[in-house]
């Protein structure tokens, strides 16, 4: 492999990337990239497909949307009896 020019040296690792490497240490799934290997329930298509016709149109920011936080803050108590910070 050629080697980089030392400019590159400051590029950290992206927040995406990192999350995959810490999903494959743990044997967790792995939210952070869209490669699943199933299609998805048609329940899902149909979801995503009315998601897609309403908006909105932008991503959330990187840290996540305040609703979907709280959400995964709450489903972290009801299932595992952890508490999470949103």
């Amino acid at each position: 492999m050629p080697k980089t020019s030392h400019r590159t040296n400051a590029f950290q690792e992206s927040v995406i990337r990192g999350m995959t490497r810490l999903a494959n240490e743990c044997g967790a799934i792995n939210l952070s990239q869209g490669f699943p290997d199933f299609d998805p329930p048609e329940l899902v298509l149909q979801a995503a497909e009315r998601a897609a016709r309403e908006g909105p149109h932008q991503y959330a920011v990187t840290w996540g949307g305040a609703e979907f936080s709280r959400g995964v803050g709450s489903q972290a108590i009801t299932f595992h009896g952890t508490s999470a910070r949103s």
